[in-house]
């Protein structure tokens, strides 16, 4: 009868046979080919990196201005052109002017004639107070001249406020813009009665700066906190913070934090967070969502590789490695954060080879033809060494 070993043994030296045949068939392959197939290597490196955190923003105008009618009147002219950059100070709409001129006219002549009546009453106070030694004139008749001399005073006042009112509202027929920004459509044409704040005739965003507005989880809110505490940045200073619109590579915007919410927001457990960019050259528009990029630790040395070399097996991050002899082993890491196109990575040795074009033709405990790429700073060839493989497809990250 023959036993479980027997079958094990059986069926493990069949194995180790197609391993040998499978070897010597790849060994034969080389040496048709004229030796190991080349791949394109680079070393690992080590630099001093810093961590970021990555959020999306929603960009937003500093100033967003609802332009309403002071005055009530006929809407006469529209100065500017819909979607314009207007100036603070420049003349928007002009409400029909001459129903306000006449008040302006009638306040500044009530305010002559209280001016008058002023002056007659103290003319009248003064005659009466030289007839007061001859007994010619009661005590009682001046005390009356001198209360019309008060009462005339304060009709004064209040014809010169009357005139300030009046003035003031001939004013308000011209609605000017309050901040500098890009104007909306005109909500109301020439011809069109409008109200006081009724309704809204326009709107004036302020455009030589925007907002990033960002939301951070709990536990990026806990991690500044503490680096704060341990003598990082403090929330009051103005950190920088890199930003990128959506049909832009990378973040080539930098602005600065500028406000930090006083309270989590208890439905979605984050915190809201405002950074500020210039926009003088009206790149940002507000609506538009953005990618924004903070600084989330400080500097530290790390092991980088070209993020291409990294493969996925199963669940785990492999990278091909060249060494002894130019054998070909594979190499699990784990990933960290990505620094322009490398890759901080443990489990891998900086000045070690590893394969980042090529690896269709890489067998693992097989030989190859390394040929060193010429990099740049983004991990990117500068120039294929002669010969190299082919590129192969872009590892998943």
């Amino acid at each position: 009868m023959v036993g479980p070993s027997f079958h094990r043994n059986a069926v493990a030296g069949a194995f180790v046979a197609l391993l040998l045949t499978a070897c010597g068939q790849q060994q034969d392959q080389q040496q048709q080919h004229g030796g190991p197939p080349p791949v394109t290597v680079a070393p690992a490196i080590a630099r001093e990196v810093q961590d970021f955190d990555e959020f999306t923003a929603r960009l937003e105008a500093p100033d967003t201005v609802e332009i309403r009618a002071r005055v009530a009147g006929t809407l006469d002219k529209v100065h500017f052109r819909e979607g314009q950059v207007v100036k603070k100070g420049e003349p928007l709409f002009t409400i029909d002017p001459r129903p306000f001129q006449a008040e302006v006219a009638r306040a500044e002549a009530q305010l002559a004639a209280a001016r008058t009546a002023a002056e007659l009453s103290k003319s009248d106070l003064g005659r009466a107070e030289k007839l007061v030694s001859i007994q010619g004139v009661s005590q009682q008749e001046i005390d009356q001249l001198k209360a019309a001399v008060r009462n005339n005073d304060a009709n004064i006042r209040a014809a010169e406020a009357a005139v300030t009112q009046a003035r003031l509202n001939l004013e308000f027929t011209q609605v000017r813009a309050p901040v500098t920004g890009r104007s909306s459509r005109a909500n109301v044409t020439p011809g069109n009665l409008v109200n006081v704040g009724e309704p809204v005739l326009t709107t004036v965003v302020s455009s030589d700066k925007v907002y990033a507005y960002f939301d951070a989880s709990e536990a990026t809110f806990l991690k500044y906190a503490a680096a704060a505490r341990a003598g990082g940045a403090k929330r009051e200073q103005a950190s920088k913070v890199h930003l990128g619109l959506a049909n832009e590579q990378g973040y080539p915007h930098e602005g600065r934090m500028d406000f930090v919410d006083n309270r989590l927001n208890p439905a979605t457990a984050t915190i809201r967070g405002r950074a500020v960019f210039d926009n003088k050259d009206g790149a940002f528009t507000p609506g538009l969502f953005a990618r924004v990029k903070l600084e989330g630790t400080g500097s530290y040395t790390a092991t980088l590789i070209p993020d291409r070399a990294i493969g996925t097996d199963q669940a785990n991050k492999v990278v091909m490695v060249v060494g002894a002899n130019n054998i070909v082993a594979p190499r699990p890491v784990v990933v960290g954060a990505q620094f322009d196109g490398y890759r901080a990575v443990q489990g891998i040795k900086p000045g070690e080879l590893v394969i980042i074009d090529g690896l269709q033709h890489a067998m693992p405990g097989a030989p190859v033809t390394p040929q060193q790429a010429k990099l740049d700073d983004k991990g990117r060839a500068v120039a294929p060494p002669q010969g190299a493989a082919p590129a192969a497809p872009a590892a998943s990250k």
